[in-house]
């Protein structure tokens, strides 16, 4: 992913911009998929919590995990190869693979133990995504040879365009 010396910055930070906005959006209905899913479960609705539970996995497959698979490729990849993100971009490898663990929890539970699962998989997505937002990104966004707006232009998993 090598740029030119004259970087477009105005589209980097049209990227970043971007991506973060889409972030807001993720979590925005995670926030709301569990709140779903917890309220069933703390007024025993059995029927509204299998609902909850099952549109809850359901976007986690379809949206959470295969926006994941794309910043491996995409975003982690080439920062790891920078010495200066190399620790970051492991940290944010192993929080991928605790998603991806709670999904199979959550997947795999009902009742109070989905709730928490859920609550879970929200809070250190959240997390996540700080720290993507903060560091990753401008990081990809601010190295000369880098190019966030090369590395998500085109994949909706990532811009939600």
């Amino acid at each position: 992913m090598e740029t030119d010396p004259a970087k477009d910055t105005a589209a980097e930070a049209v990227a970043l911009a971007t991506v973060e906005h889409h972030h807001a959006g993720m979590l925005t209905r995670l926030h709301s998929l569990t709140g779903a899913l917890v309220r069933a479960v703390t007024e025993h609705d059995q029927s509204a919590e299998h609902d909850a539970h099952a549109v809850l996995v359901e976007w986690c497959e379809d949206d959470l995990l295969p926006h994941a698979l794309a910043e491996e490729s995409s975003l982690y990849r080439p920062a790891q190869q920078k010495a200066e993100a190399r620790l970051l971009v492991e940290g944010m490898l192993r929080e991928h693979q605790a998603i991806a663990d709670l999904l199979e929890e959550l997947r795999g539970s009902e009742g109070v133990r989905a709730a928490a699962a859920a609550s879970t998989l929200e809070r250190i997505f959240a997390l996540h995504l700080e720290k993507e937002n903060r560091l990753l990104l401008p990081f990809i966004a601010g190295a000369p040879d880098l190019s966030l707006a090369a590395a998500v232009e085109g994949l909706h998993e990532l811009t939600g365009e």
